[in-house]
């Protein structure tokens, strides 16, 4: 599940495509996004359908499950590692956040199991 999430705010940068994931969001500037509280919040509500979306973030919610489900097997290289620093991030600073999101997007912690050792071999601490 933690991997979920770093697929889910680097696919911030990433659209739903056949065979991998556009790349037409790869510009964005993630570490900005993680560092406003007015960003963050944006992208975080409409996640959990509190809020409105970007045409981005409505594409990370669209194709998250995908994500989760392929291990991000459609995301480039640059969109993984945009995932391993938003979880990274998200656990360390935002980890209030981060449980809720998990909640939604891996209530039954299958995808947690299914990542956890790539997860550590990533630097990742899930527990």
């Amino acid at each position: 599940m933690k991997l979920f999430i770093v697929v889910a705010l680097a696919l911030v940068a990433a659209v739903a495509a056949q065979d991998k994931y556009t790349s037409k969001y790869d510009n964005i500037n993630v570490d900005e996004i993680l560092k406003s509280d007015r960003l963050f919040g944006n992208y975080y509500k409409c996640l959990l359908d509190q809020g409105r979306c970007t045409p981005d973030g409505n594409e990370l919610k669209r194709i998250l499950p995908d994500a989760l489900q392929t291990n991000c097997e459609k995301c480039s290289e640059k969109q993984r590692d945009g995932a391993i620093k938003v979880i990274n991030y998200l656990i360390q600073n935002r980890k209030d956040q981060w449980d809720v999101l998990q909640k939604k997007f891996d209530p039954e912690n299958k995808y947690l199991e299914k990542y956890r050792s790539q997860a550590q071999k990533e630097g990742i601490k899930l527990d």
